[in-house]
């Protein structure tokens, strides 16, 4: 069995689209200081929270390329940005406008799985080779392609590839250091898996 870790497959994907994230949830927090600022007789304290937090959420995309814990603080922020959106619908409710309370209670539970997403997609992730087939990650844990499945499998210059019968693709970063010996033993057992000679 060969083991050896990678860039998750949806990581690119979600971390281009987390800065446009935040901001979605930033406006939905400014909207929350405008709607809280419109009730009769508004409560201040929340009004500047919810303007704290939609001016923190819209800030937050470039203060997280600084910040040296990447995965730490992004997972922190969407937790407390869930919590504030559920929070904000349970205030809404309370005073009796429930389109709005409803649209934060979706949104707070979004944003909570989202958060969980970007937490397992920045978690160390690995590929498996064994004799049964590749195991790759995904979001709720790994799935398992047979090699009966597979054209191709190969490691080279960092990428790792698969190439599946069905005409999909797939090119992941490897992030370990593999040595010659050991890229030239790996791509020697994928062969031998795929019924392939050496070429």
């Amino acid at each position: 069995m060969h083991k050896f870790r990678i860039l998750h497959p949806n990581a690119v994907t979600r971390l281009r689209l987390q800065p446009a994230m935040h901001g979605l949830v930033g406006v939905l927090f400014l909207f929350n200081a405008i709607g809280a600022y419109r009730i009769p007789q508004p409560n201040w304290g929340i009004v500047g929270l919810f303007f704290f937090a939609g001016i923190s959420s819209l800030a937050l995309p470039f203060q997280l390329r600084k910040a040296q814990k990447f995965a730490e603080v992004n997972t922190m922020a969407r937790l407390i940005q869930a919590l504030l959106l559920l929070s904000s619908c349970l205030y809404f409710l309370s005073h009796q406008i429930p389109f709005s309370a409803m649209l934060l209670f979706f949104a707070g539970l979004a944003i909570a799985y989202i958060g969980y997403a970007e937490y397992k997609i920045l978690q160390p992730s690995y590929a498996e080779l064994d004799t049964t087939g590749v195991s790759l990650p995904t979001i709720f844990g790994k799935k398992r392609y047979p090699w009966n499945d597979l054209n191709n499998v190969i490691l080279r210059n960092e990428l790792f590839t698969v190439d599946f019968k069905n005409n999909k693709l797939m090119q992941l970063e490897v992030l370990d250091e593999i040595g010659t010996v050991e890229t030239a033993d790996i791509n020697a057992f994928c062969l031998q898996r795929l019924g392939k000679s050496e070429q």
